[in-house]
């Protein structure tokens, strides 16, 4: 499939291709709501509309993402709507039968908000600066028996995001993995991920994982 990508847009790379694998294997049931978060090119949402889904919604907080999105589901003609802002805003009080998720999770030196293309993997210090108020939400987002798929680099603590959405009522596990060698971003910053610990001195790869997240389809017995 081939996408439009306005400059500055994340382009689908080794976590776009990985999570689409977890997509499928999860077997999107027809009619399914499907919120996309972070939809950048629209890859996502698109491929879960080619899967069967009903009513997808890409929602990111680029315009040009936004507009990149559209243009692309209208060149595929795809039903998808697109929201500009941060998700947790934008579609608070509606609920989705799966949550496609991969949010910026890159540490980064500066812990401030990143700014321009940046915003699509700058994460503060630890990488978490998304990913903890994601998961802390995300219950709250799924249908009973919806599902989350999120896909995030393990230097940013695989356990700390399985024990954050299992602590809000998921039940998560992870579902895909794959090692990748360093990308631009990740190459211009080794020093510092070396002085923070979160590196290996002369690594130049990270793990990537898919974790899923299910929400119970009744409330779990105290």
């Amino acid at each position: 499939m081939r996408l439009l990508r306005a400059p500055g847009v994340y382009a689908p790379q080794d976590d776009t291709a990985l999570l689409v694998e977890a997509m499928h294997a999860a077997a999107i049931p027809a009619g399914a709501r499907v919120l996309d978060i972070g939809t950048g090119t629209g890859a996502l949402a698109i491929a879960a509309i080619r899967a069967g889904a009903a009513e997808v919604t890409g929602v990111d907080v680029s315009r040009r993402a936004v507009w990149t999105a559209r243009v692309n589901a209208a060149l595929q003609r795809m039903p998808l709507r697109v929201r500009l802002g941060n998700a947790l805003e934008v579609i608070a009080d509606e609920r989705f039968d799966l949550v496609l998720a991969n949010p910026p999770y890159v540490p980064a030196s500066d812990p401030c908000a990143a700014r321009g293309p940046a915003r699509a993997w700058d994460a503060g210090l630890d990488g978490r600066q998304l990913l903890d108020p994601l998961c802390a939400r995300m219950f709250d987002l799924l249908v009973p028996g919806g599902v989350l798929l999120m896909v995030h680099s393990a230097l940013c603590g695989v356990d700390t995001t399985l024990r954050q959405l299992r602590d809000c009522g998921l039940k998560a596990s992870i579902v895909q993995r794959r090692s990748v060698p360093f990308g631009p971003v990740m190459n211009g910053r080794v020093d510092f991920l070396e002085r923070h610990g979160l590196i290996e001195p002369g690594q130049r790869y990270e793990e990537l994982v898919v974790i899923r997240g299910d929400r119970p389809e009744r409330p779990q017995s105290q």
